[in-house]
């Protein structure tokens, strides 16, 4: 099926609907204002103004989430409308996306909802107006709109299983709506037929007229220099000839005319039968509206009989709880006085627990500032072992002066007594040059020797 040309057809249905809203394209319903003001005048009594109330006329300009939840309402009312009125249920029916029509404008999934408000159409109380505006359309857009409502009808099942008849009219009905398009695809057929012997038979008259008007014509001619009936001259031979063509042509015209009757026959016996198959149609229509009163009213007996039955049950367990009622009361009693000892130890065991978790918060705090004096412990204990480091090494440091103060003590000391000594070398000799230089010589050497020995830290 063409979903383009389905699409184009069941928008050309929707606009035999006279709404306030206006619309010119299929874009312009995809709000689903529309659909709901189409859908009350289907079924008023179902969907009501109270229903369509629930629908925002402001979809048009708003986001499309607006008109996705119009739309979610419109196919929720439709598949109610089916399910509690039509007593059918769509299996195998792909159900529309109302998420890609309201956000995208998608034309095939808009098809299929407005395949569905067809069906509530044609399912309704005045079908019978809505089947007769269908067959009043053009031939293409009536073709694709039957298909629609086959293709709807072969996914719709009744949802009760006790009226075996309803299923039977129901493929009844389905076996009459297949006859009743062959009946108007034959008189298409036969239309279109007829339209062309009609043209053919125009045609044919227009020659004939024509043979008839130069056969005059010739005969004028022939009377004048010779006669036609003499066989032996070439006009005769050719009179004759015209007018054997002439004969066959009159008698073709009698055969097409003729046979154009009997097809305007067939066509008015075509029509006829069409005529009788919408009557039973009708008729079965009634029927199962019959049968679906019918069905609701067994429903609701078969509802009240078990309504009935649970009252029924429900007045034995009243009597035999009255007659327990006395066993009831004392065991009613035994359970105060165990629900009184249960309060009792309750509110012990509560006590106890307020206590249990004002020691609990104690521990806890206790369990906190002990942690927290092993961390100063820690802190102090690393503290005193670098400070007991730091002595350590400052004492071996004070040791090693200590040593090296002696040593220069000592260095100092044997100075001293060195430069005695050349004093006394110097008054002896009584050589003030050699004195000097012997001093200079030695004062060198003894610091350098001095230095050497010395630390490096002295140093």
């Amino acid at each position: 099926m063409d979903e383009q040309n389905v699409s184009d057809s069941l928008f050309k249905w929707l606009q035999t609907f006279k709404v306030e809203t206006p619309y010119e394209t299929a874009a312009d319903i995809c709000s689903g204002v529309v659909l709901a003001e189409i859908l009350n005048q289907i079924a008023p009594n179902f969907f009501d103004d109270e229903w369509q109330g629930k629908i925002k006329t402001d979809a048009e300009t708003s986001n499309w989430r607006i008109k996705v939840s119009n739309l979610k309402k419109v196919l929720e009312g439709i598949l109610e409308y089916y399910s509690t009125v039509l007593g059918q249920q769509i299996t195998d029916f792909n159900l529309p996306d109302v998420n890609r029509i309201g956000e995208h404008g998608d034309t095939s999934e808009l098809a299929r909802l407005m395949q569905l408000v067809l069906g509530c159409a044609v399912n309704c109380e005045h079908k019978e107006g809505y089947i007769e505006q269908i067959m009043g359309m053009d031939e293409g857009v009536q073709q694709y709109i039957m298909n629609a409502i086959q293709e709807l009808m072969s996914k719709e099942t009744s949802t009760s299983t006790s009226f075996p008849d309803f299923s039977e009219m129901q493929q009844q009905l389905k076996e009459t709506w297949q006859a009743l398009q062959q009946a108007l695809r034959a008189k298409e057929e036969m239309a279109q037929r007829c339209c062309k012997l009609d043209m053919q038979v125009t045609a044919l008259q227009e020659e004939r007229v024509g043979f008839l008007m130069e056969n005059e014509r010739l005969q004028e001619k022939l009377n004048v220099s010779e006669n036609l009936d003499d066989d032996s001259t070439a006009a005769g031979r050719r009179y004759q000839q015209l007018q054997a063509k002439v004969d066959g042509y009159q008698d073709e015209l009698y055969r097409l005319e003729s046979t154009g009757q009997d097809y305007r026959i067939r066509l008015e016996l075509q029509e006829k039968e069409i005529l009788d198959l919408q009557m039973r149609n009708d008729n079965l229509m009634k029927l199962a509206d019959e049968s679906r009163g019918l069905k609701d009213e067994l429903d609701i007996l078969r509802y009240n009989s078990e309504k009935v039955a649970q009252y029924e049950l429900t007045i034995d367990s009243y009597k035999k709880k009255l007659e327990d009622h006395g066993d009831l009361k004392r065991q009613v009693k035994l359970l105060e006085d165990k629900n009184t000892a249960f309060v009792e130890s309750s509110m012990e065991l509560e006590e106890e627990l307020r206590k249990a978790q004002s020691f609990k918060t104690q521990v806890e705090r206790y369990k906190k500032e002990i942690q927290e004096l092993h961390n100063k412990l820690s802190e102090e204990s690393k503290r005193a072992d670098k400070m007991g480091f730091e002595s350590k090494r400052h004492q071996e440091k004070l040791m090693s002066l200590q040593r090296e103060n002696e040593k220069l003590v000592a260095v100092r000391d044997s100075l001293q007594e060195t430069n005695e000594e050349l004093k006394l070398m110097q008054l002896q000799s009584g050589a003030d040059r050699r004195g000097s230089m012997l001093e200079g010589s030695l004062d060198d050497s003894t610091v350098s020797h001095m230095l050497d020995m010395a630390s490096p830290e002295v140093k």
